[in-house]
């Protein structure tokens, strides 16, 4: 191991170790000064219902003994009020002015939770940044810089064999996910408001698909499907998934906990947006930090393929210009915030009410990302599918795609490769399709039509399951809390509606396909390993088939680590509607050659 790259270790575990730290650092307190509502009833009703209970003036040591006698205070303020609205009123005041609604409580208590802190990070904002972020980024780049030499790095990096990488058993894994799942399910009771009729039409929903995936194949007591990872399981990988997992349900449903992270990036955010940062900026910086120092690694483990460091140089650039500066830039120019990149359905906000009146009330600009946005839907993504296949989108323009190929790179090889996750796959991310066209379709329809319900089904009900199962659960801690547990593109194959939208194109009528020689193949299985979507790539590759999966991305690495150079990723015209022919390779038994020697 060289100088530099120990030098980097240390300098990203120091990081890593000072941005949980800091997190810690500060305390809380609740004043009538630092409290600035917009509401002027709800400023009110929240210092009365704090100095009624104790809490107004009184230091906590941290946000997790903070939050919760905030949260008493919210709700007694919103007894008081809701009492308040029930009474006579001023003319000009309407009781929904005086009410403060749960919505309302979930996002003062991000607001007053900010503004009750104090402490070193707020006071040094610029200090812990560089203590943290800035050393995880110069270690990482320090780490990855030996990675270029004369000679190309490859693959064979020993990712297979680390106790970071290497994956789980399939009876640990499942129980992994699952725990997940059902957490997830759990939470969402408490967090949607104790409702329960969606959670248990969510249950059913997926007793369903269970069913329909596992009765055909009539194989419940099967012990588990093959997979890249070996036997022993690595723990520094669960230890980085367990992170990552909390990380997401922290940004996702429990920001106020992760304040001092915030805090730490408020000067960047005024710099760029002229905004105070929000837990969305800081996370959007870190993703974005995480593509271009991970894409350093992807460039010096590919440096000898031509088309891995266009890809790679690629997604650091859409992620860097227009997922992350030019949206912030608009806001500084006061315009809409707006990705260029982002399409429904992944992009699921796009119809929502609320984003088509803004968009419709912001001038040009806004029409214009309004029809941009259909345009591209409906137009740009079959257009471009069909000559280039679904690569154009998922490897070199995704933001998803582009972390799962950075970040997500050391863990590609534990993608699952039976035909059981196949099945899984197809029913999964189709469903969720589905869930997105239907949600889309009620939310037009009371835009349109001013209707609350579609067939007795509220939208706003299905716009917030939506969002929490699909946009932040399978997403986030999911999609890209079990990379060190499951493989790096679990979202893109299970779960993303726009995925599975170019997938259908793609598998149907595109000129995309991935042609094999193979009277070259050697069997080395490289191919197969190291497929991110779970293909069997040398099933195909042995039999001499063309390869049209939907689900492939077109990464090239299968092409890429081929030793014998059987693998090309090709965009043909010639027989569109007929790109996987059946085997092209004659397999003699040994008995099939005694007979040809007769």
């Amino acid at each position: 191991m060289s100088l530099l790259r120990t030098a980097g270790i240390l300098l990203s575990g120091l990081g890593l170790a000072m941005l949980l730290l800091a997190n810690g650092l500060d305390r809380f307190r609740l004043q009538a000064r630092t409290l600035k509502l917009d509401n002027p009833y709800h400023q009110q009703a929240v210092l009365q219902a704090a100095a009624a209970g104790g809490v107004l003036e009184k230091t906590y040591g941290s946000s997790f003994s903070f939050v919760p006698a905030l949260r008493e205070v919210l709700a007694q303020a919103a007894v008081w009020l809701e009492k308040e609205a029930r009474g006579p009123l001023p003319e000009d005041v309407k009781a929904g002015t005086v009410r403060m609604g749960s919505w309302q409580q979930k996002n003062y208590l991000l607001s007053i939770t900010a503004a009750a802190a104090f402490g070193p990070v707020r006071d040094s904002p610029w200090l812990f940044f560089s203590l943290s972020i800035g050393l995880l980024v110069l270690g990482g780049i320090l780490c990855f810089l030996p990675m270029f030499g004369p000679f190309p790095h490859g693959i064979n990096d020993h990712t297979y064999h680390t106790s970071l990488s290497r994956g789980l058993q399939w009876g640990l894994r499942t129980g992994m996910l699952s725990l997940s799942v059902t957490g997830l399910l759990a939470y969402g009771v408490v967090y949607m408001q104790d409702e329960w009729t969606w959670p248990l039409i969510t249950a059913g929903l997926l007793m369903l698909i269970i069913g329909l995936v596992l009765w055909p194949e009539r194989r419940f007591g099967s012990k588990g499907a093959r997979s890249a990872s070996p036997r022993t399981s690595g723990w520094l990988g669960v230890v980085a998934g367990l992170l990552l997992i909390a990380f997401y349900v922290l940004l996702y449903w429990a920001p106020q906990h992760i304040g001092a992270w915030v805090a730490m990036v408020d000067p960047l955010s005024r710099m760029i947006s002229g905004m105070p940062a929000s837990h969305w900026f800081f996370y959007g910086l870190l993703y974005t930090l995480g593509v271009l120092v991970m894409g350093v690694r992807m460039l010096a483990k590919y440096w000898h393929n031509r088309y891995q460091v266009y890809r790679t140089l690629s997604v650091m650039f859409f992620q860097t210009a227009f997922a992350f500066l030019i949206p912030e830039i608009l806001v500084r120019l006061q315009q809409p915030y707006y990705d260029f990149k982002n399409i429904w359905p992944l992009n699921y906000t796009f119809f929502f009410d609320y984003n088509l009146k803004y968009l419709l009330s912001s001038g040009g600009l806004g029409v214009f990302m309004l029809v941009w946005g259909i345009v591209l839907t409906v137009i740009g993504v079959p257009v471009l599918t069909y000559f280039f296949g679904k690569r154009w989108y998922c490897s070199w323009v995704c933001g998803c795609g582009g972390l799962a190929e950075t970040v997500g790179d050391p863990w590609r090889h534990l993608s699952d490769k039976s035909l059981r996750a196949w099945r899984v796959e197809r029913w999964l991310i189709h469903g969720v399709l589905v869930f997105a066209v239907v949600m889309t379709a009620a939310v037009l329809y009371t835009y349109f039509t001013g209707e609350a319900e579609v067939f007795y089904l509220a939208s706003a009900d299905l716009r917030n399951w939506y969002g929490f199962f699909i946009g932040s659960s399978f997403a986030g801690v999911i999609g890209t809390g079990f990379y060190p547990l499951m493989g790096n593109r679990t979202w893109c194959r299970f779960g993303c509606p726009l995925a599975a939208y170019l997938g259908l194109v793609q598998r149907f009528k595109s000129r995309f396909r991935i042609t094999v020689n193979g009277g070259q193949c050697i069997s080395c299985g490289n191919c197969s390993t190291y497929c991110e979507m779970g293909i069997d790539v040398r099933h195909y590759a042995q039999r001499g088939q063309d390869i049209v999966r939907s689900s492939c991305v077109g990464c090239g690495i299968c092409s890429a680590v081929c030793p014998r150079g059987v693998l090309r990723l090709e965009n043909l015209k010639g027989d569109v509607n007929r790109r996987a022919e059946e085997t092209r390779v004659i397999q003699l038994k040994d008995s099939d050659w005694a007979l040809i020697e007769l």
